[in-house]
């Protein structure tokens, strides 16, 4: 198949080339835009009690105050705020309800700090649009009029809350967005270059790459609107990542061989024809476990990942389709000229590193596994230590931002948990008004519990259905401290009922409540199933039964390395008091799906390799000389790529960049260059039992092939190689 593919597209480049620009051009310019919803409660299904009580409260009091910003005032000079102080805040208060600013419903004036050094306005917005770009559109007119209003008096104010965080975040992400992309191209360029020494194939993949960019983003963002799938901001950071990272992972896998086989002697369009026919199984098998490792998380409850999985899926294959059609029909249209004005590509190098490690691995490959393994297994008992934290408000931006400087200012001027409370609602079961005798002792029993400040009933619904029960709890919602003491709330909330009535937990820490129950979920349903797909894909790739089970040991090994090196770096040696909660879960699926690449790619060669009549060892050995410098320079890409990610300056973005370009380097640098090697030639020949995929089969009468006058095949047809005699120097 990858050979007819290569034979039509190399046939017809320029018909091939004309007809992606067409895709593209159609798919851009009819594509709908894509919005973006940060906020937390959006992430989960309705089943969820946090997502049922705030359903409830809008049934039963749908003119509940719940604040979407909060100016904070202080004075200029830090002292306590005097009584004139005091009338400006409250003129401020007035003058901003009268500009009737969209998605604005009410302004009021909130309660001074009992240290008498700050005051509060607060805004209520429409909450049918929490977390969309409107509200963050009415923060920032809101934060300018504000300022503007206290011109002139001896106050300092900023706005923070729910609106004013996506704000700050969207502002956050479109600078992280453009670091990034300017941090992947200049790394991608850098690296092409010495690799090649040729600027045409330095630029070349920046090129088709952003090309299928457009593409990716455009099916994206039909396949958002056609699911009503959740969008946020913070995946087209991710996406950039993937695209050029990925992308250019596979221009490599298939350049390195389009100039091994001209080294060999093939005329230049047959080279590519061969490059596509030998490395194109090995591409759509490493694209094919990316894939379903990221559809997957259509299995996940949570929407920020249920949106991300099919995105990514979407991204990954447009770029397999580009690696195995576009890049091919551009350079066999080029043709040697890709190289200029090197003369490297004209001979084959000695490969002295890696034709050392290669010998290493075939005279010791007992050694080299168990060392390599034991670095693993040393890097993940950092798992050990894991706990997760829930302020993604706080994760996706720097600390800087002025709604985290109102957030921060907050929590020591008032009550930790005053910013956002718990809310219990009590509510009727039979439809006949509440007993109101009872509210004093279901107050107080709440109030008791562990971590719980205080705790009053605030109102009752017009019908006397429904009761809100205000609990602050001692800790700021998003700690564990909190999510801790809002699950000993529910307990109690529950069990005290008085009878003929249910109680619901809402408010932040409920929210975070269940997002933790959620990831939990996640990590118990996504995890297993996509390690069985892509034990599946590497089956059906090397028609084995036994080789699969190692390699995806391998790669679990790799991700308990690369969480437990996170651990150490982030909350041992950072004080950190934990990991973004999503933060397994995304480093799972890169590192096990695009880590498998690199696997795949060794395995696949020492397959071939072992097809030319060498025994394990020596194919192990050779594999990782010639696939060595393909793996070190495919991981080192990927790897500087997704470290980008650190330059957008928010703990997420940081700790995810940080992850995720380790547990590549440990898949390119330890687990495909000397565990997956060494423990195949140690297995031998029965890794591939129950098939005979690395048994050399010589066509009889086989004539002379394009390779050398003697070519084995695997069976199919295809000339599998019988490499050249520099190609068997070890």
């Amino acid at each position: 198949m990858f050979r007819r593919i290569g034979n039509t597209v190399v046939r017809h480049p320029v018909w091939t080339i004309v007809a992606w620009l067409i895709a593209a051009v159609a798919i851009v310019a009819t594509a709908p835009s894509l919005p973006s919803n940060s906020d937390e409660s959006s992430f989960l299904p309705r089943s969820y009690e946090s997502i049922k009580a705030a359903d409830l409260q809008e049934r039963a009091f749908p003119s509940a105050f719940t604040p979407s910003a909060i100016a904070l005032y202080q004075r200029t000079d830090g002292a306590a705020l005097t009584a004139a102080d005091r009338r400006d805040v409250a003129r401020i208060t007035s003058e901003l309800g009268e500009k009737h600013i969209d998605q604005v419903q009410k302004v009021v004036h909130g309660r001074p700090s009992k240290d008498g050094r700050y005051d509060l306005t607060l805004v209520q917005m429409d909450r049918r649009s929490a977390g969309q770009p409107e509200q963050a559109d009415a923060a920032e007119e809101l934060r300018k009029d504000v300022k503007e209003l206290a011109e002139g008096t001896h106050l300092d104010v900023r706005l923070g809350g729910s609106a004013a965080q996506a704000l700050d975040q969207e502002d956050s992400s479109e600078r992280g967005q453009t670091l990034i992309g300017v941090g992947t191209f200049v790394i991608i360029l850098v690296t092409l270059l010495i690799i090649f020494r040729a600027p045409i194939l330095a630029v070349l993949p920046l090129v088709l790459i952003g090309l299928v960019s457009a593409v990716a983003n455009g099916l994206i963002a039909y396949a958002t609107k056609l699911f009503d799938l959740q969008a946020n901001s913070s995946i087209s950071s991710i996406l950039i990542v993937v695209l050029f990272g990925v992308g250019t992972d596979y221009f490599l896998f298939l350049m390195f061989r389009y100039r091994e086989r001209l080294r060999a002697g093939d005329e230049p369009k047959q080279a590519m024809v061969n490059a596509v026919d030998r490395v194109g199984e090995a591409i759509a098998s490493a694209a094919g476990a990316v894939v379903i490792a990221f559809l997957a998380l259509i299995l996940s409850t949570l929407g920020f990942l249920k949106q991300m999985g099919p995105a990514l899926a979407i991204a990954v294959a447009a770029t397999l389709v580009a690696g195995l059609t576009l890049i091919p029909a551009v350079v066999s249209l080029i043709g040697p000229k890709v190289f200029w004005p090197s003369k490297s590509w004209q001979r084959e190098p000695e490969n002295a590193r890696f034709a050392a490690l290669g010998r290493g691995v075939r005279r010791r490959p007992a050694l080299t596994a168990a060392v390599s393994g034991i670095v693993l297994v040393v890097l993940s008992l950092g798992t050990l230590g894991f706990n997760a934290t829930f302020d993604l408000a706080s994760g996706s931006m720097p600390k800087t931002k002025e709604s985290m400087v109102v957030q921060d200012e907050m929590r020591k001027a008032y009550s930790a948990g005053a910013a956002a409370p718990t809310d219990v609602y009590l509510s009727s079961t039979d439809g006949k008004p509440l007993d109101k005798a009872s509210f004093d002792a279901y107050a107080k029993k709440l109030g008791a519990v562990e971590g719980v400040a205080n705790s009053r009933m605030t109102q009752v619904a017009k019908d006397g259905t429904t009761a809100d029960f205000t609990v602050t709890l001692t800790h700021e919602a998003s700690t564990d401290q909190a999510i801790e003491a809002v699950g000993r709330v529910r307990d109690v909330a529950h069990a005290d009922a008085p009878d003929g009535t249910e109680a619901l937990v809402g408010g932040m820490s409920s929210i975070y409540k269940d997002i933790d129950t959620a990831v939990n979920h996640d990590y118990r349903t996504v995890f297993p199933v996509a390690a069985v797909l892509i034990m599946v894909i590497l089956g059906l790739l090397l028609r084995s039964v036994v080789a699969p089970w190692y390699l995806i040991a391998s790669v679990g090994l790799g991700f308990g390395a690369t969480l437990g090196a996170t651990v150490w770096i982030f909350q041992e040696g950072q004080g950190h008091s934990g990991l973004m909660f999503m933060l397994p879960v995304i480093m799972y699926l890169f590192v096990v799906a695009i880590g498998t690449d690199y696997n795949i790619l060794m395995i696949a060669r020492l397959r071939e390799e072992a097809r030319e009549g060498r025994e394990p060892r020596e194919a192990a050995g050779m594999a990782l000389r010639h696939a060595g410098p393909t793996v070190a320079a495919a991981g080192f890409i990927l790897a500087a790529t997704f470290a980008t990610m650190m330059l957008a300056g928010n703990a997420l973005l940081t700790e995810m960049g940080f992850a995720v370009s380790f547990g590549i380097a440990i898949a390119a640098f330890v687990m495909a260059m000397f565990f997956t090697p060494s423990l195949t030639a140690l297995i031998g020949h029965a890794a591939w039992w129950p098939g005979h995929g690395d048994r050399a089969v010589t066509t009889p009468g086989a004539g002379t092939g394009s390779d050398g006058p003697a070519t084995a095949s695997g069976g199919d047809g295809r000339d599998t190689v019988a490499g050249s005699h520099e190609e068997r120097r070890g």
